[in-house]
């Protein structure tokens, strides 16, 4: 017999680590090749991780709630050959060495590369709570000694937040204190979960981080109205796709991203990456209040046929928890239709590494005023919206973002001219 190892598989281009949930075998196992073995959540995705081979599952190496870094070792699988032995264990490759495989040292699971993962004191620790301690670099004598709020005096996010306030960077905002609040025996308390917090963090750092600024431009789309009204039953008859506003929306945009170049961007802290291919992140809204972004890959070299079934597959996918990684990776400028609640506008915040997105308003009939071909004005009804782009101003200045506002409005307003299935 010989063993194996099992590492973290990439999850997508901005996934760098995952958090065990369960594992679905247990040591003596027997697995086939590609049959699930385990449980993880990224901040994207819960997902499903596959034996690379078949065999015994031999040693688990990372424990339930432990936070794993991508290509890190997950387990031990026993495969025919020959006897295991610890020094017959297979390690990780890693681009920069030169060495011959067999010779590499294995390298140790994400919970024993730093000790604070597991400090030895007895005391429980939240994943989240060993991740930040981590981070900071805090030993587990020190971290043993913080006074926890939490049930039986465990330590939580606050606790370990206030502990470190002495060491943020000057200007960056304490986190407010709530301890004050009360809570009386008729409230509802409702606890975060994780996609929730997920959602939350990246938030308030993309709104710590990024100057957004936001533009708003109103767009006539009667036309673009009418025509959808006329073709949408041959289109489904003909495609078995549905034509909604989105598809129609989405393919302006995607055709003003090829106009402006630098809203199909990604921004580092010195840096600024132009992307060549375009990638459509589009929010989702769920069931259970919760929000999820899946991509549509190279947006701009799908016709309008294709961009709506891409649409109707990864919304339906996203409804029923059945997205992969890679379908929530990659997007290089986001979409969220705030019209399908009816809401007029909205102030989206960017989704960092992005440099900008757009919120889309609910379509509504209005009177307007228009002129005809003797320069006389007219009042008549009109299907208008509005467009809000928020875009980073450290490198988008009103100028650019603005302009591409207004040039999805420009599209949007001459749709039958150059709308193409």
């Amino acid at each position: 017999m010989a063993s194996v190892t099992m590492v973290m598989p990439a999850m997508g281009e901005s996934v760098m680590e995952a958090t065990v949930l369960q594992w679905l075998k247990q040591e003596g196992d027997l697995v086939a090749e590609e049959e699930s073995v385990l449980e993880i959540a990224t901040d994207k995705v819960d997902s499903e991780v596959p034996a690379p081979y078949a065999g015994r599952l031999q040693k688990i190496l990372v424990q339930k709630g432990e936070i794993v870094k991508i290509g890190a070792p997950l387990a031990l699988i026993l495969t025919e050959g020959e006897t295991l032995e610890a020094t017959s264990v297979l390690p990780i490759p890693t681009a920069s060495s030169s060495q011959p495989t067999s010779a590499r040292p294995l390298q140790p699971p994400l919970a024993t590369q730093a000790s604070v993962h597991k400090p030895s004191d007895g005391r429980f620790y939240s994943p989240l709570v060993r991740h930040i301690a981590q981070q900071e670099q805090i030993a587990p004598q020190v971290l043993s000694q913080i006074p926890g709020t939490g049930k039986n005096n465990r330590v939580t996010k606050h606790d370990l937040l206030a502990y470190l306030q002495p060491r943020l960077p000057v200007g960056q905002p304490p986190e407010p204190d709530v301890s004050f609040v009360s809570i009386a025996p008729e409230d509802e308390v409702i606890q975060l979960d994780r996609v929730r917090l997920m959602i939350s963090e990246r938030m308030v750092a993309s709104r710590q981080t990024v100057p957004h600024v936001t533009s708003f431009v109103e767009a006539d789309v009667t036309d673009l109205v009418r025509w959808r009204t006329k073709n949408k039953e041959h289109f489904e008859q003909r495609t078995g796709t549905s034509l909604t506003y989105t598809v129609l929306l989405l393919q302006a945009i995607i055709k003003a991203i090829k106009d402006f170049p630098m809203m199909n961007a990604w921004v580092t802290k010195d840096r600024i990456i132009k992307k060549k291919d375009i990638h459509v992140g589009l929010a989702v809204a769920l069931s259970n209040n919760n929000l999820i972004v899946p991509v549509i890959k190279y947006a701009d070299q799908l016709t309008l046929v294709e961009l709506a079934h891409n649409v109707q597959t990864l919304v339906h996918k996203a409804r029923h928890q059945q997205l992969v990684p890679d379908e929530l990776a990659g997007a290089t400028y986001t979409v969220s239709n705030l019209g399908s609640f009816r809401n007029l506008m909205g102030t989206p915040i960017i989704v960092q590494p992005q440099v900008a997105i757009m919120a889309l308003g609910a379509i509504t009939k209005k009177p307007a005023v228009l002129e005809n071909a003797q320069g006389e004005d007219t009042i008549a009804i009109r299907h208008r919206m509005y467009l809000s782009h928020s875009y980073d101003h450290r490198v988008i200045d009103g100028a650019l973002g603005g302009g591409f506002a207004k040039r999805v409005a420009d599209y949007l307003q001459s749709f039958v001219d150059w709308v193409y299935w």
